[in-house]
């Protein structure tokens, strides 16, 4: 099982998301958690690495956490994704991420998105939706 954790900053009902070096889907920024590294500490350092973000671990509340096959790993491979919400107070609402040299670019996007994400970024996008933080266009977000 692969331990990650992962930044959600959300905007005007859009998630930040990132695509990295040759790959072909969005991904939450985040990443590995790193040996005596927590969860938090990995989501901070993981989201400044590909965005430029500054961020600690007082700007996060943990939002969920999503288990998935992992894409792109050996059939069976499952992700254990912890997520980590920014507040976004103050300052954090206006900073500007960049795609850093890990990732080719970012970009905000909505439910509607769901088909260029890997399977933990599916169940994501449906966790913000049915928590009122997305507009899901295609309409109301079944039980899950």
């Amino acid at each position: 099982m692969l331990q990650v954790s992962a930044l959600l900053l959300v905007r005007d009902r859009r998630v930040l998301m990132v695509r990295a070096r040759g790959r072909d889907v969005l991904y939450l920024p985040g990443g590995k958690v790193e040996p005596g590294e927590s969860a938090v500490q990995a989501a901070v350092r993981e989201a400044h690495e590909e965005t430029g973000l500054t961020l600690t671990a007082a700007d996060l509340d943990e939002f969920a956490v999503v288990t998935e096959p992992a894409h792109g790993q050996a059939p069976g491979t499952i992700v254990r994704m912890t997520l980590f919400l920014a507040r976004a107070p103050g300052a954090l609402d206006a900073a500007q991420p960049v795609a850093s040299a890990e990732v080719d670019e970012i970009e905000w996007v909505t439910a509607d998105d769901a088909d260029r994400c890997p399977p933990a970024g599916v169940e994501t996008l449906r966790l913000l939706v049915r928590a009122g933080l997305l507009d899901d266009p295609s309409g109301p977000v079944p039980p899950g």
